[in-house]
């Protein structure tokens, strides 16, 4: 059994943003050559989550409508008495999750036809990262 770490690095310029990464975990995948696997994508920042869904502008926008209408920003979180501002943000990572894990066959990363690889950020305009682990033979 083999296995492969890399770091992906984020600075978005949005406050919430959703960056396709599919290409980039592809790469990794290539360059660990690992065959046969599972490759785990994690955003190690509390605020922000990784999402495998479609490339499709008006999807993501409900996406994003959807996380604001269930943890709307407002004054009154109990964790903006800490001096914070994005309790928010801690809430939409949680609904769409830290992490996922993708089978790797053949070389490549396995998805669905229109499924790509997001990372999801909730409170940017600062440096993030996430980890790609592979591990297989």
């Amino acid at each position: 059994m083999k296995s492969y770490t890399e770091y992906l690095w984020f600075n978005t310029k949005g406050r919430k943003e959703l960056v396709n990464i599919t290409g980039d975990v592809e790469k990794h995948v290539k360059t660990s050559g690992i065959q046969e696997g599972l490759c785990l994508v994690s955003a190690m920042h509390i605020t922000s989550g990784i999402w495998v869904n479609d490339e499709e502008s008006g999807l993501k926008q409900d996406l994003m409508d959807m996380l604001e209408g269930l943890a709307p920003f407002k004054p009154e979180y109990r964790h903006h008495r800490t001096g914070e501002d994005n309790a928010d943000a801690h809430l939409k990572r949680t609904l769409i999750h830290h992490q996922v894990v993708l089978p790797v066959t053949k070389g490549r990363i396995d998805l669905g036809p229109w499924e790509q690889v997001f990372y999801a950020e909730f409170d940017g305009q600062r440096r993030k990262r996430v980890v790609v682990k592979i591990i297989g033979e």
